[in-house]
């Protein structure tokens, strides 16, 4: 296993833990029942690769092999033991780069209760401390507010712009990019938005 990996990380309600092959019918119900919040920000396979869409088996399992092979960090988000969404580590690199891609989604039902910051900032303080990493990057399309509220309340800054960066819901999307690196938050995420939620 690769630094920092397995890994499970705590904070109040919200636990952080590696995705398991049982947790498919939780993560199966809870896509189905959130398919409207979360299709517009979904990646998906763009025409003529010869790809399909994963199902939750194989995906678990190309989750799984990456970790093993240290380039990524499966993670699901439960909200008092109650599967809630996903957390992912991407395109973990190491040599003197040291750098991964963070991505995120989550139940509806527990949306604006602080649980995606909570996590994401679990999931970049382990990337940090744990893992080894020194930068961090996020990209969300600039028309996901929920996404972009994430890495303003965990003051992530703005570091780029990047046309047509992924294919999501079906077309070629722009993303805004924005990044942190260890100097950035010598506190830590967590400790970074404890302060900002008390003021």
């Amino acid at each position: 296993m690769s630094a920092g990996w397995p890994a499970t990380l705590r904070h109040g309600e919200v636990t952080v833990r590696p995705i398991r092959s049982r947790d498919g019918r939780a993560w199966r119900a809870t896509r189905r029942r959130n398919y409207t919040w979360l299709s517009p920000w979904d990646a998906t396979v763009p025409p003529g690769t010869g790809e399909r869409p994963a199902s939750f088996r194989s995906l678990v399992s190309r989750l799984q092999q990456q970790a093993r092979q240290g380039l990524g960090m499966p993670f699901v988000v439960e909200v008092d033991g109650r599967f809630a969404g996903q957390v992912t580590v991407n395109n973990i690199v190491r040599g003197s780069a040291q750098l991964a891609s963070v991505g995120y989604w989550l139940d509806r039902d527990v949306a604006g209760r602080g649980v995606m910051p909570t996590a994401v900032a679990l999931v970049i303080d382990h990337c940090f401390r744990s893992a080894g990493l020194h930068r961090v990057e996020v990209a969300i399309r600039p028309e996901n507010s929920n996404s972009l509220r994430v890495v303003e309340k965990l003051g992530i800054r703005e570091v780029g712009y990047a046309p047509r960066f992924l294919h999501i819901d079906g077309a070629w999307r722009d993303h805004r990019i924005f990044a942190i690196t260890v100097e950035d938050c010598p506190e830590g995420m967590l400790a970074r938005l404890s302060q900002q939620t008390q003021q």
